[in-house]
C-alpha cells in the first residue's frame, strides 16, 4: 500500500519510519517500542562507551526480534586551544556566580567521539542489521568493514551535493535532512548554515541526483507530512521529535514542560551549546549568549563548560542550559506509548495517501 517499497524491503520493517537517534535523550527502551510498532529503532551511540553500546544492544535484541540501527558520529575531532577555552569561561562566568559554582573546578569534557576502529569491532560483534552516521562517513577502510559484517549504511545530507557524495560512497540509503530538523545539522560539505534548504525543497531534488531510497527527516511529525514525504519521491521518512514526549524517552520533567509549551517557532539553529550547528527548543544561553557565537568552541568542545550549568539549572527545575534538541514541528509532538504513535503514524499517512490517490 505505500506508493514506494525499497526502504520496508532494504531494512525490513512493517513501515518506511525511522526513529531518529537521539543522544542523551533516549535509551534502548524507545528503541525497543518502536521496534514493536513497526518502525526502525535507532540506538544513538555516539555518547556510548563500547561496553554500554554492547549492554544497549543486548538489551534490544532480548525484547525484539527486529533490525536495529546503530548510530554513530564521524566528525573530525579538534583540538581545544587555551585562548579558545578561555573566552568561553569568560563568557559564561556571570552564569557559574549566579549559580554559585567555581569556574575553576575540574569538569568531565564532553563525550561525543567519531567513529573509530574501537567502535568498528563492536559492530562487527553485535552485527546491527543498519549503522547510521552523522556528519558524513568514516573513512573507507572502516567502512569496508562494516559492510563486511553485513550491515547496511546510511547517513544524512543537507545538500544535494552532499547526498550525491553519500551514495557515491557507499551509503545504501540517504537521509535528507531539511532545515527543520532537530539536532545536529549532518553538514559536511558545507559550514554555511544561512544556505540549509527546507525539507520540501532538499527532499525532491535528492530524490532526482541519486538512485538509492531517500529518507525525508525535518518538520515531519504526523500522517500529513509522511505523505508529503512520499508525494515528493521519498521511500521513508525519520522522525524524531514527535517522539520526545513519548512516556519511553528520557525526557526530565522540566524538558518534557518545555516541549509542551512548544510552538512553530521555539526552536533555533544554535552553536553554543556544543560548538555544532544544531536546531533546539531556544533557552536562556541561546538567547542570551547566541543562538551563533564566535565565543563557542568547536564541537564538541562548547558543552564541556555547561555541564555544570545543566546540572545545577536543572535541579532547580531550569533548562536555561540544556541542550533540548527538536524540530520546528515540536509543537505536534503527543504523549502517546511509542510503539502505539508509530503505528498511528503510519495508518494515518497511508489514509492520506489513499486520499491523495483519489
Amino acid at each position: 500500500m505505500w506508493p514506494d517499497h525499497r526502504l520496508i524491503d532494504l531494512f525490513k520493517t512493517e513501515f518506511p519510519i525511522v526513529l531518529a537517534p537521539m543522544a542523551g535523550v533516549m535509551d534502548a527502551e524507545l528503541v525497543i517500542a518502536v521496534a514493536e510498532g513497526g518502525g526502525l529503532g535507532s540506538l544513538p551511540s555516539a555518547m556510548l562507551s563500547p561496553e554500554k553500546a554492547r549492554e544497549q544492544v543486548n538489551i534490544i535484541r532480548q525484547r525484539v526480534s527486529a533490525p536495529v540501527n546503530m548510530n554513530f558520529f564521524c566528525h573530525t575531532p579538534v583540538e581545544l586551544d587555551a585562548a579558545a577555552e578561555a573566552r568561553w569561561k569568560a563568557r559564561l562566568a556571570i552564569y557559574y556566580k549566579e549559580l554559585g559554582l567555581d569556574p575553576a573546578a575540574p569538569i568531565n569534557a564532553a563525550n561525543r567521539a567519531p567513529f573509530d576502529a574501537g567502535f568498528c569491532a563492536v559492530v562487527e560483534e553485535l552485527k546491527p542489521e543498519v549503522v547510521s552516521f552523522h556528519f558524513g562517513l568514516p573513512d573507507q577502510a572502516l567502512l569496508k568493514r562494516v559492510k563486511a559484517a553485513g550491515c547496511l549504511v546510511i547517513s544524512s545530507a543537507t545538500t544535494v551535493k552532499e547526498a550525491v557524495w553519500l551514495e557515491q560512497h557507499g551509503a545504501d540509503a540517504v537521509i535528507a535532512q531539511g532545515a527543520e530538523a532537530g539536532g545536529h545539522r549532518a553538514m559536511f560539505l558545507t559550514e554555511n548554515i544561512n544556505e540549509q534548504p527546507g525539507t520540501f525543497a532538499l527532499v525532491p531534488q535528492v530524490v532526482d541526483a541519486v538512485k538509492v531510497p531517500v529518507i525525508a527527516a525535518g518538520g515531519i511529525a504526523d500522517g500529513r507530512g509522511i505523505a508529503a514525504a512520499f508525494a515528493l519521491g521519498a521511500a521513508g521518512v525519520q522522525i524524531g521529535s514527535a517522539y520526545l514526549r513519548c512516556p519511553e524517552s528520557k525526557v526530565s520533567a522540566a524538558g518534557r514542560a518545555a516541549l509542551a509549551a512548544g510552538r512553530d517557532d521555539s526552536t533555533v539553529i544554535t552553536n553554543v551549546m556544543t560548538g555544532r550547528p544544531a536546531r533546539g527548543v531556544q533557552n536562556r544561553l541561546m538567547r542570551e549568549a547566541g543562538p551563533i557565537s564566535p565565543d563557542a568552541p568547536p564541537f564538541p568542545h562548547a558543552a564541556t563548560a555547561l555541564g555544570p550549568l545543566k546540572a545545577a539549572a536543572e535541579k532547580q527545575g531550569r533548562v536555561d542550559f540544556t541542550n533540548l534538541w527538536a524540530g520546528q514541528a515540536i509543537a505536534m509532538g503527543r504523549e502517546l506509548p511509542a510503539a502505539e504513535l508509530t503505528r498511528d503514524l503510519a495508518k494515518s499517512a497511508l489514509a492520506r495517501l489513499r486520499q491523495m490517490a483519489g
